[in-house]
């Protein structure tokens, strides 16, 4: 499909909402893109995301304040509120700050939520191009459960796609490069919205720009999967992940679920790492400003996980807090290499918490992620056969940077609770 071509390797970046929620200014925005063009970018990194509610004037944490006004221009499209992103104005919206992370060899992303402003509806503002108005196309009993910024647009109305259309005129127009949409690809209470999915696939098509399409929140319905390879990028597989061990334990099961879905343009999204100098101004996950919560064997058990199964990686951290600890978690550029290169990724198998993957390089080695998921030290035992290997074979540990000798039969390690190991065997 031509959009998978788009992320041919699953999207690497950051995204504003594990630091400051809904409340991001543009110097912050600015200040992490830098960082990430100083300090990032050669190992891969490139996408800067400005999440949600970029156009509340008045957002001041992660809580989102109910029926308050929106900036909006006079087509029912929502804008950056000027006292928050200062290059906006004069209606240029986004692209000067598109521009500066552009002028940054970076790309520029946004969060949108599904749907059409309430406050559109309400004032009945016209759609671009038509003879139609927000009322007339507003599916006024499809809202948000936890957010009242937007009514669901109903599909089956004229100007449906045309209201669509002119939103990725907008984005095309300020130079957006990702596109998270927010409230509409869940099961069970948020709701799987297909039909809004698809004029948001025809509208990206449409609009002369290439966009990476990724929608939120989760957990995705399996049954969903063909759909979501036909029109997105990557899909969140769980509701917002945070930095708690019990979220991070539950994955592993979301991974083995989603693994026959992974593809090249296609990514089941494990969501953010919520790594480094997180919650500034989010209070979602239980805490508030704090250093993520993770033990170290955590951090590394995750990036473990999100690489070996191949899930974007969108950091959540202020990138300019980094210690040296974070950063070597996203600079280890053979680990981001099973993440970004690796290919026929497969569990190979579960006992009870001792969890084994495996994958293959692009030049024949073997990759093999060690899981202690459990809360004792236990000793996990992998022969060559079980991973079709019959020859003696060199170990390197990826996270130590480290030559281990060769084996010819089995790998023993010993792991402690909650960690990991990722290692990689090349015939000698």
């Amino acid at each position: 499909m031509k959009h998978h071509r788009l992320a041919e390797k699953p999207p690497m970046g950051w995204n504003s909402w594990d630091c400051y929620g809904a409340a991001v200014t543009e110097d912050e925005v600015r200040g992490n893109a830098r960082y990430m063009a100083d300090h990032l970018k050669h190992y891969g990194w490139e996408y800067v995301v400005v999440d949600i509610q970029w156009y509340e004037p008045g957002a001041v944490s992660s809580i989102y304040r109910p029926f308050v006004p929106l900036e909006m221009d006079e087509y029912s499209r929502l804008i950056p509120a000027v006292n928050r992103f200062p290059s906006a104005e004069l209606g240029k919206g986004f692209k000067p700050l598109a521009d500066y992370v552009h002028g940054l060899g970076l790309k520029f992303g946004i969060h949108i939520m599904r749907g059409i402003p309430r406050q559109a509806v309400h004032a009945n503002t016209p759609i671009l191009g038509t003879n139609i108005r927000a009322r007339d196309i507003a599916h006024t009993n499809s809202i948000c459960p936890w957010n009242t910024d937007m009514y669901g647009v109903d599909a089956s109305k004229q100007g449906a796609q045309e209201y669509y259309n002119s939103l990725f005129k907008l984005y095309a127009e300020w130079g957006v490069d990702f596109v998270k949409i927010d409230d509409i690809a869940a099961s069970r209470l948020y709701h799987f919205h297909k039909d809004e999915i698809r004029l948001i696939r025809k509208a990206i098509d449409l609009c002369g720009r290439n966009m990476v399409l990724s929608l939120s929140p989760g957990p995705a319905p399996l049954e969903h999967a063909e759909d979501l390879i036909a029109n997105a990028n990557m899909w969140r597989m769980t509701d917002d992940f945070w930095d708690h061990w019990d979220l991070l334990y539950g994955m592993f099961e979301r991974c083995e679920k989603w693994n026959e879905f992974v593809g090249l343009g296609h990514w089941p999204d494990c969501d953010m790492l919520p790594l480094g100098h997180i919650g500034i101004r989010s209070v979602d996950g239980g805490g508030a400003d704090r250093w993520t919560r993770f033990t170290k064997d955590e951090q590394v058990t995750m990036m473990t996980l999100w690489s070996i199964f191949r899930s974007p990686l969108m950091f959540g951290g202020e990138l300019r807090d980094n210690d040296e600890w974070t950063l070597s978690l996203i600079t280890n550029s053979e680990v981001l290499d099973v993440n970004q290169n690796s290919h026929s990724n497969r569990l190979v198998f579960r006992e009870d918490d001792k969890i084994v993957w495996t994958a293959k390089g692009t030049n024949g080695e073997t990759y093999l992620a060690l899981f202690n998921a459990g809360d004792e030290t236990i000793s996990i035992s992998v022969s060559l056969d079980q991973l079709g290997l019959h020859k003696e074979q060199n170990i390197r540990d990826l996270w130590k940077r480290e030559d281990l000798g060769s084996i010819t039969s089995l790998i023993e390690e010993t792991l402690a609770p909650h960690s990991a190991r990722l290692l990689k065997l090349s015939e000698v």
